[in-house]
């Protein structure tokens, strides 16, 4: 699933950061935590790895 917005994608990026443990899961909030729990890292890779040139900021 690709990224709709450069917001949803760069939630995307945190979370993924979270789950390979290059981050801290106590730093997500919001979209990102939602999407650390509820996705794959596969998943997460696929919306992180969306081109934002195209993309509204904000859906």
């Amino acid at each position: 699933m690709k990224a709709q917005s450069k917001a949803q994608q760069k939630a995307a990026g945190a979370a993924l950061s979270a789950k390979r443990g290059e981050s801290k899961v106590s730093d997500l909030q919001g979209a990102s935590k939602d999407m650390y729990d509820s996705m794959t890292e596969d998943e997460l890779e696929d919306m992180a790895s969306t081109s934002r040139g195209d993309l509204p900021d904000e859906k």
